[in-house]
């Protein structure tokens, strides 16, 4: 039986978009389409850009969400928060699968344009800094990648005087009667983080009596939900690294592999990983 084309116009399409936005006008497809600039023939390349480029979208998702549930958890509506960060992790799902498209690229293949790649390196990601700087690792060294951009060292610095979410996740402790130090409450919101046992005891609390203490129990599995994922991340980098350039240097000047892997040994939020031994 033959049948006539289906006309979506028929259904009350729109089809004519003369002077009116269309789905590539909103989104901008044009510009972000345009923004793969090969500089080889090779035809791995374009899955090497293409794969960066989209995390790096995710990032700025996952930002987006990390500057809104910090404001969240700030103003006592833990609920809302706790939407956002279940939103990050699975960010860093998807942040994860990609890295398996990435594997899909033999060490060949990757030979044939490194060298044109020079000194950039995706350590030098500055959404990549901003999400650690965020969460709570703040390493201050990582600010000099940056230097050569006032606009980006702004606000790379902006975030270090600003609460991170873990420091936010123990103000809203302490304002639930919680005893986190009162050190840690006026601490250098710069310095990096020194694991505390009062600030452990203070979760400790929490996972003795979720039912009392429930929004901050939800509150600290989301979090840990978010570090599993972020770790895998961490973990599925180094593997592929591995997997593709073995124990060469990064083109930016790191050791590489052996450079991912002491990232492997940062957590984010010691305590409430240590919590669980003292249960």
């Amino acid at each position: 039986m033959t049948r006539c084309p289906f006309d979506p116009a028929d259904d009350g399409a729109e089809m004519s978009f003369d002077g009116r936005m269309s789905y590539g006008d909103y989104l901008r497809i044009d510009q972000i389409l345009g923004a793969q600039h090969l500089l080889t023939s090779a035809h791995d390349e374009m899955l090497f850009i293409i794969q960066h480029q989209t995390s790096e979208l995710w990032m700025r998702l996952a930002l987006h969400e990390l500057d809104a549930a910090r404001r969240a958890i700030a103003a006592d509506r833990a609920p809302e928060a706790l939407k956002m960060l279940a939103r990050i992790a699975r960010i860093f799902e998807q942040l994860n699968s990609a890295w398996d498209v990435l594997r899909t690229m033999t060490p060949s293949d990757y030979t044939h344009f490194r060298d044109d790649l020079g000194q950039s390196s995706g350590f030098q990601s500055w959404q990549y800094r901003l999400i650690e700087y965020a969460v709570g690792n703040r390493n201050l060294a990582m600010l000099k990648p940056h230097a050569h951009r006032a606009d980006l060292l702004l606000q790379l610095e902006a975030e270090l005087a600003r609460p991170s979410l873990y420091d936010e996740a123990l103000r809203f402790l302490a304002r639930n009667g919680l005893p986190v130090p009162s050190e840690i409450l006026t601490r250098d919101l710069a310095r990096p983080w020194t694991p505390d046992d009062g600030v452990r005891d203070a979760w400790l609390m929490v996972y003795r009596d979720p039912g009392t203490y429930w929004q901050a129990y939800e509150l600290a599995e989301k979090l840990v939900d978010f570090e599993d994922y972020f770790r895998r991340w961490r973990f599925n980098h180094v593997t592929t690294v591995e997997r593709i350039i073995g124990f060469k240097r990064g083109t930016g000047g790191t050791s590489g592999v052996q450079y991912l892997r002491r990232m492997l040994e940062i957590s984010l939020f010691p305590e409430l990983w240590e919590l669980r031994t003292h249960l």
